[in-house]
Order: structure tokens, then C-alpha cells, then sequence
């Protein structure tokens, strides 16, 4: 086993301009983010030119560290739970024994055991952007002004400059955040100050669950068939509403539209700056591709994967997601985002396992993620495919020490101060765990590294400036992952 030390130390808008509001005001002057401090501002150069790309896993809700990556066997009994341990490819090291199919992989992987920070709350936007602090309340407020933009943003911004494709740069599957749940949607994968343009692209899924999923609560009186538990094989992704052009748009009226507007272009660079021509055109140009091309389409039907590959990934949400990701990977995604969202009701729901803690790992989280992960990670080193892939799978936060026997099925709560995630592919290193909890798993032993370091890191590893700034809209320069540092010497 190889394992390093250290020192301790509102309303949507999607992104793309061909929204359903007009079609781009008459594919016209009507940009998301335009007039903003950002337009005059020139990207960052990127340290060295990249080819790689970033899939990330998104655990929501807090996966435990004891049933994953971290169990304690020698623990007393309320703190290891009901759930043993088994041997991985990586001798010494131990992994759940609901993941089998994972165990067999660690030595492709690199698990950091000593993830920390202070929020022991749902807070997506706080582990994927820069943001400094977080309050619980901002959450559910998307668009609020004090947001700062998602990894994937960052990156769609950093890398416009070096990074073409038919493809968004930054796509996120399977449907905006918390949007299938009785909440409201998340806050987290927006751009913030970057503007609306460089949000994700978002899809959408069509299938159904075929099985009910083990209960969120005690008190839970409805049923839920979770794609996530299971989904129907002609199940599909496919561009969101607000990412595809109005249905009583003909392509002869979108080709007027479109002619008008490269008139407009003309009488607009006489008066324009180069920035903002830029700026916009890239953005145009975007929108355009989106919709004329069959290229993401494509890229998003995994009905056209031989079944045994699809079943590979495993026959779930989760899996086929995992499995859409791999081809936009080769489609030329530079981003791509899977969540592992809600579904049905938002409290206690996903990894959030304050009840029925055992039986939905045994039964529907655990066996899921084994199969998709796993397959994941194996189809992708077939396809050469995993040296230009970082595939990074990570959640808020991990859950509490002592079991809580109170609630059918026990349940573990928030917690911060320590957790666990996963790494593979992009150029870390393989077959190694980074850190160390103590012996109950409930603080960093060694090797503290905050989300905002994971965010540092995945920029070096694509060739981008961890230290970049943007603007925000008093016009400060704000770095793009805070206060995070790049632990590339660590997983290198």
C-alpha cells in the first residue's frame, strides 16, 4: 500500500442563449451575463496547453465514510455499525464490504481518508466554488448575489480560449439539482458572478424507476420508484428544455434569424470593443452549435452502447449516467458533472441517511455506485481513456461517528470534520490513500484537505491556473477556488 502523510495543518436561466423567451431576443442583443464587469476581463492563460478532462461524481446528501472508503473495523460496534470490512487490491487497505466490484479497482484509485471543513451541512455550493464561508440558507437560493461560480464554470471560462468543440465544455447530467424533488432547486453548479452564459448546459431524463426504494424516514407514507434505484433500458438523456430551440422554430426561420443577426454584427463592430465581440460571439457560436448540431445529441444517446455495455455501468440513473459521461468525454466535454440527485422528496434524501440508514445502503445506495463506479473506472482504462481523465467523486460531507439507533434503521448524521472521496485517472498517481482519521473516524489524523484543494487540484491537472481570478460585480479580483490550494504533490 501506498499511502502519503503530511502536516496537519428565484428564476432559471439556463446558460445557453437559444432560450425559450424569443430565441435569443431574435438570436439578437439579449445575452445572459453581457454588460457585467466580466466582459472586458481576458481569461487566464492556462499554464500549459491540456487536453484533459474532469468527470464529477456527486454524491448528494453526505456519503458515510464508514461504509465507503474509511470502515473501522476495530471500533467498537457503535461506531463500525452492522456492515463489515473486506481486503482491496491495495494490500492493507479495506473498503465497505458493499463494494466489492470497487475493492477490486483501488489500486486505479487514489482515496484521500482526510477531507475536512467546518460546514456539517448540505452545502453543494460551498464544496464546488470558491466561496469563502457558507450560510445553510443560501442553499435554496441559487442566483443569490453572494454565490460564487461552480468548478465547472470556472473551467468553461479558463478554458474558452484553448478548447473548442461541438460539445458544451461544462454539461451536467441528469437534470438540473433537486428539480425532481418537492423543494426547490439547488444552489451550487451556477456560474454566479461569471454570468448565467457559462452555467451548465443541463439534460434531462425520460425514464422511469422500475423498483421502490427502501423508505427516506420513519414517517414516509409515499412510495417512490427511484430511477437511481433502477431505470428502464430505453430510458434517455437529452438536452433540457431551455437548451433547444422553441418547437415553431423551422430551420429556414432559424437561418433568417441568424442572417439578421451577422447584419447586426457588422453595424455592432463598428462600435463594439474587441472584448465584447468576443465575448459575445463565443457565446452565439455556442448557442449555435447546440442547435444545429447532432454531435451532443449523439454523444447523449446511450441506446446506441451494445447492452452488455450499458449493463455494465449497471441499470440504473446513476449508471447510465455514468455511461453518457463516457461519451461526452470522447465527444469533447471539458467538464461534465453527475449527480447523484433526489428524487421524490428532498429531506433525508440520496446519501442523506439520518434513517434507514442500513437497509438503503444494503439495498439501493451501496449497490448502485459498486456497479456504476466500477464500471465506470474499467471501461474507461479499456478506452484509453482514463490518463485524460480525472474522475473525481466526492460529496458535502461525511456522516457521525456514533451510530444512532433511535430511527428504523439507524442512522448516522452530519458530519464535517472528517470524510472521505475518491480519485482516479488525469494524472494522479494510482493504488494510494492520502491521510488518515483517527481511530473512530471522527477527526483528521493526518493530512487535512479541504474541498477548495480538491477544486485547486482538478485546475493544475487540466493545464489551468489554480490561482486565477475573476471579477465580481464591484469589479475585485476574486481566485476562483479561494483560499484552495493545488495538493498536486500529494496525488501526482
Amino acid at each position: 500500500m501506498k499511502k502519503q502523510h503530511c502536516e496537519s495543518s428565484d428564476h432559471f436561466v439556463n446558460r445557453r442563449l437559444f432560450l425559450q423567451g424569443g430565441a435569443m431576443s431574435a438570436l439578437g442583443v439579449t445575452v445572459a451575463g453581457l454588460g457585467s464587469p466580466l466582459e472586458a476581463w481576458a481569461a487566464a492563460p492556462s499554464l500549459q496547453k491540456s487536453h484533459k478532462r474532469v468527470l464529477m461524481l456527486w454524491l448528494a446528501g453526505g456519503a458515510s465514510q464508514f461504509e465507503t472508503f474509511d470502515p473501522k473495523p476495530d471500533a467498537p460496534r457503535e461506531i463500525q455499525g452492522e456492515m463489515g470490512s473486506i481486503p482491496t487490491s491495495l494490500p492493507g487497505v479495506r473498503f465497505c464490504e458493499g463494494l466489492p466490484r470497487v475493492a477490486a479497482i483501488a489500486n486505479e484509485l487514489t482515496v484521500v481518508r482526510s477531507m475536512t471543513h467546518p460546514y456539517p451541512v448540505h452545502g453543494v455550493a460551498y464544496a464546488v466554488s470558491g466561496i469563502p464561508t457558507y450560510d445553510p440558507s443560501l442553499e435554496a437560493r441559487p442566483r443569490d448575489s453572494r454565490h460564487w461560480p461552480y468548478i465547472g464554470s470556472v473551467v468553461d471560462h479558463l478554458a474558452r480560449k484553448t478548447s473548442t468543440s461541438a460539445v458544451p465544455r461544462n454539461i451536467a447530467l441528469p437534470w438540473m439539482l433537486n428539480s425532481k424533488t418537492d423543494l426547490l432547486v439547488n444552489a451550487g453548479p451556477f456560474a454566479a458572478f461569471l454570468g448565467q452564459a457559462h452555467d451548465p448546459v443541463w439534460t434531462d431524463y425520460t425514464g422511469k424507476g422500475i423498483r421502490t426504494v427502501p423508505h427516506y424516514t420513519d414517517g414516509q407514507t409515499k412510495d417512490f420508484h427511484d430511477p437511481f434505484g433502477g431505470c428502464t433500458a430505453d430510458g434517455r438523456f437529452q438536452l433540457s428544455e431551455a437548451a433547444v430551440p422553441p418547437h415553431d422554430v423551422h430551420p429556414a426561420r432559424l437561418g433568417d434569424r441568424l442572417s439578421l443577426l451577422d447584419q447586426f454584427d457588422r453595424a455592432r463592430g463598428e462600435i463594439d470593443g474587441e472584448a465584447r465581440r468576443t465575448s459575445f460571439d463565443q457565446q452565439r457560436e455556442q448557442a449555435y452549435s447546440l442547435i444545429t448540431s447532432s454531435k451532443v445529441r449523439n454523444a447523449l444517446d446511450i441506446t446506441r452502447e451494445p447492452i452488455g455495455v450499458r449493463e455494465s455501468y449497471g441499470m440504473t440513473l446513476f449508471g447510465q449516467g455514468c455511461l453518457a459521461a463516457r461519451r461526452l468525454v470522447e465527444a469533447g466535454s471539458k467538464f461534465i458533472s453527475v449527480f447523484w440527485d433526489g428524487f421524490g422528496q428532498f429531506g433525508n434524501c440520496a446519501w442523506d441517511t439520518h434513517n434507514n440508514h442500513y437497509p438503503r445502503l444494503k439495498e439501493y445506495l451501496l449497490p448502485g455506485f459498486d456497479v456504476a463506479y466500477s464500471g465506470l473506472i474499467r471501461d474507461f482504462k479499456a478506452r484509453g481513456l482514463l490518463d485524460e481523465t480525472l474522475v473525481m467523486c466526492i460529496s458535502e460531507h461525511g456522516r457521525t461517528p456514533q451510530i444512532d439507533s433511535k430511527p428504523k434503521g439507524a442512522g448516522r448524521h452530519h458530519w464535517s470534520r472528517v470524510y472521505s472521496a475518491v480519485f482516479a485517472g488525469g494524472g494522479i498517481a494510482r493504488g494510494k490513500v492520502i491521510g488518515a482519521s483517527d481511530k473512530i473516524g471522527g477527526d483528521v489524523k493526518d493530512c487535512p484537505v479541504s474541498p477548495k484543494d480538491v477544486l485547486a487540484t482538478s485546475l493544475t491537472l487540466l493545464g489551468l491556473d489554480p490561482h486565477a481570478t475573476v471579477p465580481d460585480p464591484q469589479g475585485r479580483p476574486m481566485p476562483v477556488v479561494g483560499d484552495g490550494q493545488s495538493r498536486i504533490e500529494m496525488i501526482g
